[in-house]
């Protein structure tokens, strides 16, 4: 009876935080609506909303309009009572945003600030943030915490970063960065938390592959709301996956890894360090950064198919590069689909919808779930 009581209780938090997700994307609804669209009977959307409305994360509004019978009342998510911040730390810059319940972006900065494990980095980070939630007229009271982003493995069991090439740290504990805020902090790899801002909110619940395409090469499984970590929580990192049989050199040591023929930095070394100017001279058809295009959509066509035959799913190009690919799916899809046995397009791999500022949002999201889950 014990397990069976355990199991009811669950399956009714989920309904719950399934109601008011899917009140937060609607904006205003009613419960004849909410039982429609969810296939859930009226009377448990009822009671459902009633606790949701005693919680203070929903609330009545007015009636909506109706072309006959009785009003019904409208509900809509008090998203602004509680809130998060994501940081994303990366080897040059620090990004910071702001979200509300419904995963809104209330505010978004990236600053310059060249990483060092050292405790006045992590002071100035903290310093930044404050000042960033200041801008922001952050009520300090909603702030539920800090989703923290972080290149490199990020061990949720032993509760560390366990290695970052990018950042050269290895072994960090989550307290020793955690003790420099004032908030309840979680902490997520860069690339799942890319993932993450890509997939929670998503129309499609399917599966997919997020493939981060920055300074260094990393990825993701998102699955059924939620990331797939792994054993030892490296699942998706495809950076190390041998593409070229004894080619270039890697920096971690190995030759012929993925990262060493498609991290952007392929691309930037060639405009000054500067991505941005790449694509601008991409854009503009200069023949060298059409030629090193060129090269590094094929070593990427290799890795995409790669990634589809093992996975069978959707990807979405992330990072640094994803955030500047759209105008250039089409050539991508060309060179994918020259190299896939069964697809009839290249049309299983699509561009981000956000940007460089992906990986914040994500770690915050995780925050806002965290919170939404305990409903």
């Amino acid at each position: 009876m014990g397990i069976k009581q355990t199991t009811n209780m669950e399956v009714k938090k989920n309904n719950r935080n399934r109601v008011f997700r899917y009140i937060c994307k609607q904006g205003t609804v009613s419960n004849p609506d909410i039982s429609y669209n969810m296939k859930m009977s009226l009377p448990t959307v009822t009671q459902i909303t009633k606790e949701l409305i005693e919680k203070g994360v929903i609330e009545e509004s007015g009636e909506l309009h109706s072309t006959g019978g009785r009003r019904a009342k409208a509900l809509t998510a008090a998203v602004n009572i509680k809130q998060a911040v994501g940081v994303d730390i990366t080897k040059n810059h620090v990004s910071f945003v702001l979200t509300n319940l419904a995963g809104k972006i209330l505010k978004y900065v990236r600053i310059f600030l060249p990483y060092t494990h050292e405790e006045g980095y992590y002071q100035r980070v903290n310093e930044e943030m404050e000042k960033f939630l200041d801008e922001s007229d952050a009520d300090r009271n909603k702030i539920l915490g800090v989703g923290i982003s972080f290149p490199g493995i990020v061990d949720l069991d032993k509760k560390m970063i366990t290695y970052s090439h990018i950042l050269g740290v290895r072994m960090v504990a989550f307290d020793s960065v955690s003790c420099f805020f004032d908030y309840p902090c979680i902490f997520l790899n860069d690339a799942n938390a890319g993932a993450y801002a890509e997939g929670i909110y998503s129309e499609e619940k399917k599966r997919f592959f997020y493939l981060s395409l920055s300074n260094t090469v990393g990825g993701a499984v998102f699955d059924s709301d939620r990331l797939v970590q792994g054993d030892h929580f490296r699942t998706g990192e495809v950076g190390h996956m041998t593409v070229v049989l004894d080619g270039k050199k890697c920096y971690c040591g190995k030759r012929g890894c993925l990262d060493a023929y498609c991290s952007a930095l392929n691309l930037s070394d060639s405009a000054d360090g500067k991505l941005e100017k790449f694509f601008d001279l991409l854009e503009k058809k200069d023949q060298e950064a059409k030629r090193l295009w060129d090269v590094y959509t094929d070593f990427l066509a290799v890795a995409l198919n790669n990634i589809h035959m093992i996975l069978d799913c959707n990807i979405i190009l992330g990072g640094y590069v994803g955030s500047y690919a759209e105008p250039y799916m089409p050539d991508i899809w060309r060179k994918v689909l020259e190299r896939n046995t069964f697809a009839d397009d290249g049309q299983f791999v699509n561009s981000c919808k956000y940007g460089i500022g992906s990986a914040a949002l994500g770690a915050a999201l995780q925050v806002i779930e965290n919170f939404v889950k305990e409903i």
